[in-house]
């Protein structure tokens, strides 16, 4: 017989075991070797607690990947006993929770509970997500589920209202640099890398654990002994493609930072969600109509000029195309980000809006009624209607609201850009008003 290690016709094929790759040797063996989910795990926070109790809740880990959900799991598992049942939400269906179901159930009755865990688990439907209730609340099952979309939009309300939330963070740089010092301790020698290579490695990850330790036996199988500066780095490695998915939670994130950026008049930052968002494959067409929105929204008549530069930006990438055309958008986020701000008018129109659903159909006065024939003349259509500039100011003062409605200011602007001439013509118009009511 062929002893472990030797080859022995066809059985040597099988007999040595293939080399593990970093990521899996370098897997934490006790939730103290976990990284960067210190907010979690410490002793007085909530995993933390849990473990000292031995009593786990069920619950939903949130977070990037490659920040430790699986690990985790796996811990709490070991660290109170339970048989640890993993299952993917991708590749598995109803079946096969039928059959986790059933054994835990024997092995409950046995005196072992069941920590199941679910990878991905907002890739089950509604329905599946609700075949696990009755297990969870009977305790054949503590559920623990790992997601990267946001649970308040991909899991059923039930099934939340059963199991703590608990966002995980991204891997820092303290974190990731941890991680590398701890590749290079199993490997035996530093990784090929000067200092700000080094760094580069940290920023390619882009947060992600396992893909640092990949890139780092990428890295240790690099013949010679060259040491890599960024330019060589770059080169030899393959970038990591950033966490972005147009249809679900980091595209409204950053749009929303876009937003808010030029909100608070911060256009570098504004510039770099702007990029961000390319960088991810976003349509540019998609950042125009918000820029557009923008421009009216939270400029409005501040600067009047900026919905028109938003409509010619956008109009100039649809004829000039990418790349070139997004410098022109590049160029709006410039111009909005440094423009005075005013939600006046949106203010405006919003409550303007509320309004007329307050009021109903109530009429116009009639004096401001055309009167095309003569019954309209009879019942007082168009009866005492001055012209505005038939009047030494160009203004009559006259009511336009609805006879019965009390007069509304819903346009309050802002003393900010051009807002201040148009505060200046509204005050002037309601002195005018409130002395031809005094006559």
């Amino acid at each position: 017989m062929a002893k472990r290690g030797e080859s022995g016709g066809h059985a040597g094929l099988f007999s040595a075991a293939a080399p593990r790759p970093l990521a899996d040797r370098l897997r934490p063996r006790t939730l103290d070797e976990v990284v960067g989910q210190d907010h979690l795990l410490k002793p007085d926070g909530p995993l933390g607690r849990m473990v000292v109790a031995r009593r786990l809740a069920s619950m939903i880990l949130w977070g990037p990947p490659g920040c430790g959900k699986t690990t985790i799991a796996r811990l709490l598992a070991h660290s109170t006993d339970l048989h640890f049942e993993p299952l993917s939400a991708v590749f598995s269906g109803v079946a096969d929770l039928r059959k986790v179901f059933d054994a835990a159930r024997a092995r409950r009755v046995a005196g072992q509970g069941t920590l199941l865990f679910i990878d991905e688990i907002h890739r089950f439907n509604r329905s599946q997500q609700d075949g696990f209730l009755p297990f969870v609340e009977d305790g054949t099952v503590t559920l623990v589920g790992a997601t990267t979309e946001n649970p308040s939009f991909e899991l059923n309300a039930a099934l939340l209202s059963r199991a703590q939330v608990f966002v995980l963070n991204r891997l820092d740089d303290t974190a990731l640099e941890k991680l590398l010092s701890r590749a290079e301790a199993e490997m035996g020698r530093p990784l090929p890398l000067d200092a700000d290579a080094r760094a580069a490695v940290k920023a390619m990850a882009d947060g992600d654990g396992r893909f640092c330790l990949n890139l780092c036996e990428e890295l240790f199988a690099l013949p010679g002994e060259t040491i890599l500066d960024t330019n060589a780095l770059a080169a030899t490695i393959q970038r990591r493609a950033p966490l972005y998915d147009k249809s679900q939670e980091g595209h409204y994130n950053l749009i929303s930072a876009l937003h808010k950026s030029l909100r608070g008049s911060d256009t570098d930052a504004a510039l770099y969600w702007y990029s961000r968002m390319l960088d991810g494959g976003e349509d540019p067409r998609y950042i125009a109509r918000r820029l557009t929105r923008f421009a009216v929204e939270d400029i409005g008549l501040a600067d009047p000029n900026a919905l028109t530069q938003a409509v010619a930006a956008w109009e100039a990438y649809e004829r000039l195309g990418s790349p070139e055309g997004e410098l022109a958008l590049a160029q709006l986020v410039i111009y909005l980000g440094t423009a005075p701000k005013s939600n006046a008018g949106y203010i405006a129109y919003k409550a303007s809006v509320r309004a007329a659903k307050e009021t109903g159909s109530l009429m116009p006065p009639k004096h401001i009624l055309n009167a095309p024939t003569k019954l309209m003349k009879t019942i007082g259509y168009g009866k005492g209607y001055e012209y505005d500039h038939d009047t030494a100011e160009g203004f009559s003062g006259q009511n336009y609201f609805p006879d019965g409605m009390a007069r509304r200011e819903f346009y309050q602007p802002v003393e900010r850009g051009f807002e201040r001439d148009l505060r200046k013509r509204l005050d002037y118009w309601a002195k005018l008003r409130e002395r031809r009511g005094e006559e």
